[in-house]
């Protein structure tokens, strides 16, 4: 940089502010930390999308298990909307606990 009392300076001139850049006096642990940082991304890629297919499955297999649940309970309301035990088989009689040991049967002297 220039102010207006002093006159540029020339390409070959350096400044004390500014640092000097060589490509050739790179540091090898400037090489070394590129490689870690490669390696350390493409772990997390990798890492990633292992997760990722993890957690899909599991999406899918919580489905499925759902899926079945709701499969079974379609089937017991449908057990529970069949008719009862005495329209399926007129031989049986219906009987109720009143309390304890006592039951009440009902029904068996209307048949015929």
């Amino acid at each position: 940089m220039f102010s207006a009392c002093e006159p540029p300076k020339k390409d070959h001139e350096r400044d004390e502010r500014t640092p000097m850049t060589n490509t050739a006096a790179v540091s090898p642990l400037r090489n070394l930390a590129w490689i870690a940082g490669a390696l350390a991304t493409s772990a997390a890629v990798v890492i990633g999308a292992v997760l990722a297919v993890v957690f899909a499955a599991t999406v899918v297999v919580v489905g499925f298990i759902g899926s079945a649940l709701f499969g079974l309970a379609a089937f017991a309301f449908r057990g529970r909307k069949m008719t009862s035990a005495r329209d399926a088989d007129p031989s049986l009689i219906e009987a109720r606990n009143v309390g304890g040991h006592s039951w009440v049967a009902y029904g068996w002297n209307e048949r015929r």
